[in-house]
């Protein structure tokens, strides 16, 4: 019978004194690793008699949960589900050096962290929105057909609602509650409000706290009946602060009525504080935006300034805004200069994101880049910046340099349209001098993508796996054998009972039976035909699922996980398919002998007991 991954988690919560007595987890290619507060509350006896838990024992200030290879890591990610704990306290190591990079990085890394499991949606309605209004502006019989209206129904789903989505992960990402965050984005839509996008036409206002009248137009305490569609930063801030009063009352209200009364605590207090202070700080965040934008736009600095500095206001959720200002130029009777800068700000990230496309070797990056890319250039710019290029940082820069020096040429070459709403290539549809308006897209892209292919490199780990040494050849002998199959050695060096490796966990047979190898060699190799099952994060381990359903660990030294990598180097990753004698990791005798570790080479069947014909040789 499977093993439930949950359940398993969560008798492990529940008998080491819960959530609060954990202060750090972590997991190798075998073991569950915890650094508990108070020992005293944990229940021993009864982790050692969990389903799933094979040992467990004390050692360096750990307590250490044996649930073997290809489980750990499913029943780890349930223990952090369970007690809210993010990927982030895996690694001390990883977490340093978060701490060590700039503010403006560490301040940009959680919108990157929210958007990217949304990506799917908002790359799927950003395309499609753009080729329906494409369509509707090409064919304007199209635009009143029952077909257009159902088609930019479905489009538009993702960004009308945006700031439910957007809730809900960052629910995820800041530890709270998924259902109360989503509950926190569809208040800040809900239909009783002002639709954000229409503003413009006035909202009412509630009196929650009194009257204190500051001008005719504004007093002082009033709350403002307005939705947020499209914004991004202030549901953020809503949902981060919702996590932490969350986390706050859980600690603090009684067990007995905590299921009630931190919820309905948390709803109504965020409710008032996203109303009260972060809506309104927003809004006029927007006006100062606004009002500095009209200024700008009106000579070519500051056109080029609002081109550089476009992409960050649609991070912020205020370029839906700049319809006033492209409404007001209509009604004056001239034409709309506005969008020839959106444009070039939009087509600029469109440049940055293909550049990243093409350039990356990571196939993930790709499937994401290249359709975010087309959406961009059709005038849809959020799956291109918060799934590509602020991702990365660099593009979106790059897109910001692109931006500006086509928002400069189109203003001294003069152009402008007849309309708004569109730009990129459906502005084709409302431009006014077609052939000046190809030069700034031109401009725009071409600049953000050289300066992308100048300025950004893919992560060695995310472009590709390391070269693999060929001066090491793959050892014949074989070492055991199941099902038929003969396992060779995947390492040269001198066999050893598995009673002789210098681990209890491992000599006891608890995870498998098979060898020790104490190693003359530093490559290893696969010992048969399998698939990669495992990799472990600090590249000492890896694990193969082979013929017959054989499930093989191959650990490379002892408490060598926490060398952290160092003086490891993996050629596979999970998923991959090997051939027998394939190079799977290279590692330093040298290296492992300074961190004092024995540097024997485990090699276990896990599932040993399932055949009756394992033998060693």
């Amino acid at each position: 019978m499977a093993l439930d991954y949950r359940k398993c988690a969560q008798e492990i919560v529940d008998h080491i004194g819960g959530r609060e007595n954990v202060a750090q987890a972590a997991h190798c290619a075998t073991r569950l690793r915890l650094v508990i507060k108070d020992n005293s509350k944990v229940d021993k006896d009864y982790l050692d008699n969990i389903d799933g838990v094979k040992g467990m024992f004390e050692s360096n200030g750990q307590l250490q949960l044996i649930i073997g290879t290809g489980t750990v890591n499913k029943v780890y990610d349930e223990f952090l589900d369970i007690t809210g704990m993010t990927a982030a306290t895996k690694d001390d190591v990883k977490a340093a050096a978060a701490a060590k990079q700039p503010l403006w990085k560490r301040l940009l890394k959680p919108i990157g962290d929210v958007f990217v499991p949304i990506l799917p949606a908002i790359v799927a309605s950003g395309l499609m929105m753009g080729l329906v209004e494409a369509l509707g502006k090409a064919i304007p019989t199209f635009a009143s057909t029952d077909w257009y209206a159902f088609m930019d129904m479905v489009a538009n789903t993702a960004f009308a609602y945006l700031p439910v989505i957007v809730a809900i992960s960052a629910a995820r990402v800041f530890g709270g509650n998924i259902f109360l965050g989503a509950v926190i984005g569809l208040l800040m839509i809900h239909s009783a409000l002002t639709n954000g996008w229409s503003a413009a036409d006035g909202y009412n206002v509630w009196y929650l706290f009194g009257h204190l009248k500051i001008t005719d137009n504004y007093t002082l305490l009033q709350i403002n009946q307005l939705g947020y569609q499209g914004h991004v930063i202030p549901v953020m801030l809503a949902v981060l602060f919702m996590s932490k009063l969350e986390g706050w009352l859980h600690k603090h209200v009684p067990e007995m009525i905590d299921l009630f009364v931190t919820p309905l605590t948390t709803v109504f207090v965020t409710a008032i504080v996203t109303f009260t202070i972060i809506g309104p700080i927003f809004s006029s965040l927007e006006t100062m935006v606004l009002a500095g934008a009209q200024v700008l736009v009106t000579n070519p600095i500051g056109s080029c300034i609002m081109g550089a500095i476009y992409p960050v206001t649609v991070v912020m959720g205020l370029h839906h805004m700049y319809n006033v200002i492209e409404a007001g130029m209509l009604a004056a009777g001239g034409l709309n200069t506005w969008m020839p800068i959106a444009s070039a700000a939009n087509f600029a990230q469109f440049g940055a994101c293909l550049a990243v496309a093409l350039k990356a070797r990571n196939q993930k990056t790709k499937a994401v880049a290249l359709p975010s890319s087309l959406s961009a250039a059709l005038g849809i710019t959020e799956p291109a910046i918060f799934g590509v290029n602020l991702r990365f940082y660099k593009p979106f820069v790059a897109g910001m340099i692109g931006g500006a020096v086509g928002a400069l040429v189109a203003a001294f070459l003069g152009i402008g349209a007849s309309a708004y709403g569109v730009t990129g290539i459906p502005g084709y549809l409302t431009i006014e001098q077609p052939v000046q308006y190809t030069i700034v897209l031109a401009i725009s892209a071409g600049i953000a993508f050289i300066v992308t292919n100048a300025i950004w490199k893919e992560e060695e780990k995310a472009a590709k796996k390391a070269a693999a040494p060929d001066v090491e050849k793959a050892p014949e002998n074989t070492v055991f054998s199941a099902a038929g199959v003969e396992v060779k050695a995947p390492v040269a060096g001198t066999v050893v009972g598995r009673d002789q490796i210098p681990d209890d966990t491992f000599a006891s047979g608890v995870l498998g039976d098979g060898v020790g190898i104490n190693p003359t060699a530093e490559t290893v190799f696969a010992p048969f035909d399998g698939t990669i099952s495992t990799v472990a994060e600090s590249k000492h381990a890896v694990g193969i699922t082979g013929p017959a359903d054989m499930e093989l660990l191959i650990h490379v030294g002892v408490d060598t996980v926490a060398m952290n990598g160092e003086g490891f180097e993996v050629f596979v990753a999970e998923g991959d398919s090997v051939k027998a004698g394939q190079p799977l990791l290279h590692f330093s005798k040298a290296a492992i002998a300074k961190a004092n570790h024995p540097d024997i080479v485990v090699t276990l069947l896990t599932n040993a007991e399932d055949f009756d014909d394992f033998a060693i040789k």
